[in-house]
């Protein structure tokens, strides 16, 4: 799965494998190279691995392989400013300080965002401060405005995750995400399922244009879709199926 030799790639995806259980692989070898501009779609069968791939990639499941962004491992994202401690001691704060920082700039978004804790307004604030994010700008009036052009009402983001729609949740989730500071690549997991089809709609175009404005920090774009128009919207689709496949989506006549 090479994608475009033309440039650099903005991440890389070298031999990735993960299991259930030794001798029980979810995928096997999985090599991708994701470019700026990239909108890719992941298909498959339910259960049969998309998520896991995206948490593989997101660094947040563990597997076998290597993933680098801009060329560096996750754990190179780390504080570089540690001369004169040990070996041992870089070594580990590198690691503690550069898996969070990485996972500011290769973000998942997950399907289910209810499960999160509080309102939408507080984890916005909450994530500002996280060590991950300091210096960066973290914009809560920019993820409403941008939840009120999705219908979404203001007063959403003052009430519990629990207490909101499918619908509500996903577009909460999908405002945040889209208006972090840092974030360049979206690892999206079916993000307008719970959508009715107009406001899917206005979703999927604002997502596909980002990868491609001057305006917008997201380089690319990995998305699940069980929907087989949706997965027409990238140029590339992979389809896991105990396997990662990758195949080039016809372009629209």
């Amino acid at each position: 799965m090479a994608g475009d030799n033309t440039s650099e790639p903005l991440l890389v995806v070298k031999d990735l494998s993960c299991a259930f259980a030794p001798g029980k692989p979810i995928f096997e070898n999985v090599n991708l190279r994701v470019n700026e501009g990239d909108v890719i779609t992941i298909a498959g069968r339910s259960g049969g691995g998309k998520t896991t791939l995206l948490k593989c990639i997101a660094h947040l499941g563990l597997y076998r392989g290597c993933v680098l962004l801009h060329g560096k491992k996750p754990s190179d994202y780390g504080n570089q400013k540690l001369s004169q401690t040990s070996l041992h001691t870089r070594l580990l704060i590198r690691f503690a300080s550069g898996i969070p920082t990485y996972r500011t700039r290769v973000l998942y978004v997950p399907q289910r965002p209810s499960l999160l804790p509080s309102t939408p307004r507080a984890f916005v604030n909450n994530i500002a401060q996280y060590s991950s994010r300091k210096g960066s700008n973290t914009n809560e009036q920019a993820a409403i405005e941008l939840g009120e052009k999705w219908s979404l009402n203001s007063e959403v983001w003052d009430r519990p995750w629990s207490s909101l729609s499918g619908g509500e949740a996903q577009r909460c989730a999908l405002s945040i995400a889209c208006t972090l500071a840092n974030t360049e690549i979206l690892l999206l997991d079916e993000p307008t399922s719970a959508l009715d089809a107009s406001t899917a709609k206005a979703v999927e175009d604002y997502l596909t244009s980002l990868p491609e404005s001057p305006d917008s920090n997201i380089k690319a774009i990995l998305w699940i879709t069980h929907s087989e128009e949706q997965g027409k919207l990238g140029k590339r689709m992979l389809r896991v199926a105990g396997s990662v496949t990758e195949s080039q989506v016809p372009a629209a006549v």
